[in-house]
């Protein structure tokens, strides 16, 4: 599986998003406190930047119209999204978050 250099974790706030693009692919890199994910920073029903949401019990929830995401599936958690956003597997190396456009 092929890794790219997405962020520093310092640049991560710890509980929210950073927006990145990989290969052309938007990105959206979250921490909750020790954990990180990377998906798709696109929401599912109204194709806006997820990394502008707020994030809070493992999901992220998009700004424009209250849809929440798992973090770990990708799966929206409730309407109006129907369809999950991709989901990438991370890895942390020191102060590195890589992603693989792979998705989990």
């Amino acid at each position: 599986m092929s890794f790219t250099r997405a962020c520093s974790l310092s640049e991560l706030p710890e509980e929210g998003a950073l927006a990145v693009e990989i290969d052309g692919t938007p990105v959206a890199v979250v921490r909750t406190g020790d954990d990180v994910y990377a998906m798709r920073d696109v929401c599912s029903h109204a194709e806006v930047a997820l990394s502008e949401g707020d994030v809070y019990n493992h999901t992220i929830e998009c700004w424009l119209h209250g849809s929440c995401f798992d973090l770990r599936t990708g799966k929206p958690t409730n309407p109006p999204a129907t369809q999950p956003v991709p989901t990438y597997p991370v890895k942390i190396e020191g102060d590195d978050v890589y992603v693989s456009l792979k998705e989990s």
